[in-house]
């Protein structure tokens, strides 16, 4: 399959609904119209792939512009015309209302000025999209000098032929789905976008449509962050005129949702999708704002006032990641370039699917062909039509849920199912194997929510090994995300003697170390490097301290002061501070000094005072839970802790072996299991 056997099809079965995308450009400098209703001409004119045709439909294209095409300050010009002439043919956008005193269908001309053109209700009943943003259409205006001297305007229309998209035979693009293959069908949407298929993969092209989810399926909840220049903003901006961009900025709830001095409602009850660009400038001039955006995000509802109102607009967030994923990941967590009211639990767990702009390609000319593609109002009309119908039961079909997966992350694999079979298979087949693929998708990009949910919110969101049932084969099937796969901080095998690994408290957060120990016959000198803060290195020196007075308890002749002790300090995390390390420093030293490493895959937790007594390991479970996560399989801790196993969930038991210590040296006898 070539992108020109695509284009020969499309062209056959959708004639006068595709146009070729790069012709819409070279018209667009001159006349500001809408890309919809260039495209529409286009459209209408050059639906075919002979050249020699195509200059002959583009000159009748600039013909009909040049001619008919009304800009604003031509106004009185036209209208002048219609007067002498009894009837002049205009380019202009109409929209009706219904006046309800004079029972009469009222049409408002955008460019001419004319404000109260009597419109016959037939019209209206063939063209329903009148009623609501307009249509843009070449009409014949006629002159009814009759009207003088009444309250009836003296414009009235003889013809109207639409130059955009006014209603949709869903029905009859379902069934020309069925000429395309799935993997030509999503080429021609691509192509639809503007973009060359040919250039990327199957993996980057499932990404690019996925932005069109928000478009495609009622209240969904996407964000993507990612590297500038890959186009995460340019799908709503461009594509559908059903969508709205909000650059960075603030906004308020009134803007968003209702306004009580006007009754107007919001954003939310006017457009399909409303979207955020650079949300790490996005700022909320109300207290209340991110309450009622948990509430819509959760329910499609919202109370202002004395009443609670329902809307059906999709929630985007796109902005910039500054840093590379992996480093980012080392410190902190995806949602980071998010403002800081924003970074709510509860928020962020409203989000149904989190696309990785960073494996999107930057745009290059390269990406942007000459294929056909759907006219952009025909394809905003098939999507929108779409939000009406729900295909999220299809995965009860073949496939259940695993047990980690709560009844929020069901409903938000559901809507990401949903909406990629709106796109791609709205005509409601598809195979085992293609729903399978996008039940994978929908899982890793709610996963990456739950991921970054565990790393902010601990304990409460461990729940993060999302997993399928086949129905059929009965094998369950995990779905892990990219990102996430490096290997373990703590591998597996026996350590060089002085390593250990620890965790420790840093501005709020836990922060994993490994702690290499080099001990040196010689005069005493100790030293540590690569310490995140003051906090480590007082730690250091408490270790050291408490181990010069009870080096005796070694049974060792020698003192302290007969080594020289180096510490190098290795910080994945990036962490700022290091603090309740003390018990895993002294462990180091001990292990260096007598040559013995620690046990495989083990983590010291605990801190002590100079005299050695322990302290409590504080936030246990979320430690533990860190710990696992890094690697480990053994545990050490104070004896303190013993009265924590209840709260410890049976799953962290089953990876972890916990060994508890009672003194500073008895936790290096164990680390290091001397008899």
């Amino acid at each position: 399959m070539t992108t020109e056997d695509v284009d020969r099809k499309a062209l056959d079965v959708f004639s006068g609904r595709v146009v070729r995308k790069d012709l819409v450009q070279d018209i667009k400098s001159g006349v500001n119209v809408p890309t919809y209703v260039l495209e529409y001409l286009i459209g209408q004119y050059c639906a075919t792939d002979d050249e020699e045709s195509l200059e002959e439909g583009l000159e009748k294209v600039k013909e009909i512009l040049s001619k008919h095409y009304v800009r604003p300050d031509e106004a009185e010009f036209v209208k002048s015309e219609v007067r002498e002439r009894g009837r002049y043919r205009v380019i202009d956008k109409v929209t009706v209302r219904l006046d309800e005193q004079q029972d009469a269908y009222i049409g408002s001309f955008v460019n001419l000025g004319l404000s109260d053109v009597e419109i016959n209700e037939h019209l209206v009943s063939k063209h329903p999209k009148l009623l609501g943003g307009g249509v843009w259409a070449i009409i014949d205006l006629e002159y009814l000098p009759d009207n003088a001297n009444s309250p009836k305007s003296l414009f009235g229309i003889d013809s109207f032929k639409p130059i955009q998209v006014s209603n949709l035979d869903l029905d009859q693009l379902k069934d020309r789905r069925n000429d395309f293959t799935r993997d030509e069908w999503m080429d021609l949407l691509l192509q639809t976008v503007g973009y060359d298929p040919s250039s990327f993969s199957d993996r980057e092209k499932l990404l690019f449509l996925a932005r069109c989810i928000p478009l495609v399926e009622s209240n969904y909840n996407y964000v993507e962050l990612g590297p500038r220049g890959t186009g995460k903003s340019y799908l709503y901006r461009e594509i559908s005129p059903h969508s709205i961009l909000i650059s960075g900025g603030k906004t308020t709830v009134a803007k968003l949702f209702l306004n009580l001095n006007t009754g107007r409602i919001g954003l939310v009850g006017r457009w399909d999708v409303v979207a955020f660009d650079e949300v790490g400038g996005l700022q909320f001039s109300d207290s209340e704002a991110v309450q009622m955006l948990k509430d819509y995000m959760e329910s499609g509802s919202f109370s202002r006032g004395t009443e609670e109102l329902t809307a059906q607009a999709s929630m985007v967030y796109v902005g910039n990641i500054d840093l590379d994923v992996e480093g980012v990941l080392k410190s902190s967590h995806l949602f980071e370039p998010f403002p800081e009211d924003m970074q709510d639990l509860a928020l962020i767990d409203r989000f149904h699917y989190y696309l990785p702009g960073w494996e999107v390609p930057k745009m290059r000319s390269e990406f942007f062909g000459d294929q056909f593609g759907f006219i952009v109002d025909y394809f905003a009309e098939f999507v929108r039509e779409l939000r009406k119908e729900s295909y999220g039961d299809a995965i009860n079909e073949e496939f259940a849920f695993g047990d980690h997966l709560n009844q929020r992350d069901e409903k938000a694999v559901r809507k990401t199912v949903s909406g990629l079979l709106k796109l791609l298979h709205p005509h409601g087949h598809y195979t085992k194997e293609e729903l399978r693929e996008y039940l994978e998708f929908a899982m890793e990009g709610r996963r990456r929510v739950k991921e970054q949910l565990k790393r902010i919110g601990g304990m409460e969101y461990r729940a993060v090994e999302f997993s399928y049932l086949d129905l059929e084969t009965k094998e369950e099937i995990y779905v892990s995300v990219p990102e996430e796969a490096d290997e373990s901080l703590i591998p597996p095998g026996t350590q060089q003697a002085g390593t250990v690994y620890t965790i420790g408290e840093s501005e709020g957060r836990h922060a994993p170390f490994r702690i290499e120990t080099q001990t040196l016959p010689g005069s005493g000198k100790t030293n540590i490097s690569g310490t995140p803060g003051k906090r480590m290195k007082e730690s250091f020196e408490t270790a050291c301290d408490y181990l010069q007075a009870n080096m005796r308890e070694l049974s060792r002749e020698e003192t302290l002061d007969e080594y020289d002790i180096n510490v190098q300090v290795l910080n994945p995390s990036d962490a700022n501070e290091g603090g309740e390390t003390s018990v895993g420093l002294l462990v180091g030293i001990v292990s260096g000094i007598l040559d013995r490493p620690v046990r495989p895959q083990t983590v010291v937790l605990g801190s002590m005072s100079l005299m050695g007594e322990l302290v409590s390991v504080s936030s246990l479970i979320d430690k533990l839970q860190l710990s696992a996560d890094s690697g480990a399989k053994t545990v050490l801790l104070p004896a303190k802790n013993k009265e924590d196993l209840p709260k410890i969930p049976d799953e962290l038991l089953d990876q972890l072996q916990l060994v508890f210590y009672t003194n500073p040296l008895d936790a290096a006898s164990k680390a290091i299991e001397l008899e």
